[in-house]
């Protein structure tokens, strides 16, 4: 697995490349926006890393163009702390957040938790979901609408994979949170809001007035079955 760690600060960088080296992953480094964009269009990255006070281009606008052409993983590291940054970085498209100082050990859980959840649906045969003008492919972990292509997240994806897998079940946000972050609901459904947002920006025709992702007042979500001739 090939991994892009984009930070500035030159002994962090080379830190956490040793750490990744160690667990026996190839290691790409960037010490601005634009080099890790560079590297990114270039070569075959599978995660990457991001701090996002970086020169000549931001870790937030980094994430903006990513977003536009992958769903691969991105972890942000940074010191910038607060829950309106966190809410910011996870809403424009990143997977997940870890504050300066880190552990290299809860790193390294998160990068190999991360590649696990993303490329799993990689070794399975194919399974096409469908609603309306909505496809799903398993294997390819790719999304159409009107046969053209919509760039998820791998959370955004695991949504719209449980959703569209159980068409016409209602989820709470526990249950959404459990089954995509694959860790307990202790209540802060931040995460699921922020992504579900996301999600419908993404494959509806009005996000304000959805026709696939239906809210249950009270309850939870669930993806409306839609025949072809009634989209």
């Amino acid at each position: 697995m090939n991994i892009l760690i984009a930070e500035d600060e030159t002994d962090i960088r080379k830190l956490i490349s040793l750490h990744m080296r160690k667990e026996n992953y190839n290691v790409y480094e960037a010490s601005n926006g634009l080099e890790a964009l560079r590297i990114f269009e270039t070569e075959k990255i599978d995660l990457i890393l991001l701090d996002i006070m970086m020169p000549n281009i931001s870790g937030i606008s980094l994430i903006e163009k990513i977003r536009t052409v992958s769903t691969l993983p991105i972890i942000c590291i940074t010191a910038m702390g607060s829950d309106s940054d966190k809410v910011l970085a996870l809403g424009l498209g990143a997977d997940d957040y870890l504050v300066k100082p880190i552990s290299q050990i809860e790193l390294t859980a998160r990068v190999s938790s991360h590649l696990r959840r993303c490329y799993k649906y990689t070794n399975t045969k194919d399974i096409i979901y469908s609603t309306g003008k909505l496809k799903l492919f398993t294997e390819t972990f790719e999304v159409y609408k009107d046969n053209k292509k919509v760039y998820l997240n791998p959370k955004e994806f695991k949504i719209l994979y449980l959703l569209i897998s159980n068409l016409g079940r209602i989820f709470t946000k526990k249950q959404i949170y459990e089954s995509v972050w694959e860790d307990i609901y202790m209540g802060d459904s931040n995460n699921v809001m922020v992504h579900l947002s996301h999600l419908r920006d993404k494959i509806e025709d009005d996000s304000k007035n959805p026709n696939y992702i239906k809210t249950i007042r009270g309850i939870g979500y669930k993806l409306e079955r839609i025949n072809i001739d009634e989209d």
